[in-house]
């Protein structure tokens, strides 16, 4: 992967951040795809550039986008992109600041590059295999938390078996949830639940760089560019904490998993 790239891939990203962040707290049409599910005309606006831009430095690359019909076409590609224009389009929405434009690019399952930027918040976050992470031109590296008790959590409530753990500000985006433990901001992301890949690809690619934990909720190793295109969660943490995190969910990981077929099947 060539620096070069990585380059154009932020400053991309940058250019659908700004247009993003042009619409935002303004007037605009939204709906809902599904119960739950909100999603705007901004969001395909970013579609749109992004596709165009990040077509035109890899013609041959797949792509796998939450506002674009999929193309089974993209599980034969060596490389693709995978796209979320608006990460936590209800906080877009609603003028919250917790929202991202997240671009990954795949190779062979695992991301090569991938850049969230965040402008609402005034931060861009990027990272590529073997080459650290970065938050603007700041290299970030997770937490050395070393306990389960005390953990920084991104969220608003606490179940009462994680009451021991501490609760940070929780962005609408998933996203930047993982680059927050990335950050050493917090300490531990959980979902125990079918998510997409498009929520998480670039995120996953800053954590692993910094030096955070991150498998799927059962503690399974990620992959991309699947045929559903669905993980099973995700659990990033502090490295410290993550077998420990793991033991605490597993039941509850199980139980979720079993309770809840994956999409598609």
């Amino acid at each position: 992967m060539t620096e070069t790239l990585a380059d154009a891939v932020r400053s991309v990203t940058a250019d659908a951040g700004a247009l993003a962040m042009k619409r935002w707290r303004t007037d605009f049409r939204r709906w809902e795809k599904s119960p739950g599910n909100p999603v705007c005309e901004v969001d395909l606006e970013v579609d749109h550039l992004l596709r165009q831009r990040l077509g035109a430095l890899l013609p041959d690359a797949g792509w796998l986008s939450e506002e674009t019909k999929d193309d089974a076409s993209r599980l034969a590609a060596t490389r693709i992109w995978v796209v979320d224009p608006i990460d936590g389009t209800r906080d877009y929405i609603r003028g919250r600041e917790g929202w991202a434009v997240s671009v990954a690019l795949i190779e062979r399952g695992q991301p090569v590059v991938g850049v969230l930027d965040a402008p609402a918040r005034g931060e861009h976050w990027h990272a590529e295999n073997g080459k650290g992470a970065y938050r603007g031109v700041q290299r970030i590296m997770a937490s050395d938390h070393a306990t389960l008790s005390g953990a920084r959590v991104p969220a608003e409530h606490l179940p009462k078996a994680d009451r021991d753990f501490t609760t940070v500000y929780k962005p609408n985006s998933i996203a930047l949830r993982i680059a927050m433990v990335a950050a050493g901001d917090a300490d531990l992301v959980a979902t125990l639940r079918w998510g997409n890949e498009w929520d998480i690809a670039a995120a996953v690619l800053i954590a692993r760089e910094a030096g955070a934990a991150v498998t799927d909720a059962l503690g399974q190793p990620l992959a991309f560019n699947s045929p559903e295109a669905h993980a099973f969660g995700v659990l990033a943490t502090a490295p410290a904490i993550h077998d420990a995190a793991r033991e605490r969910l597993a039941a509850r990981s199980v139980l979720a998993k079993g309770a809840a077929p994956a999409p598609g099947g």
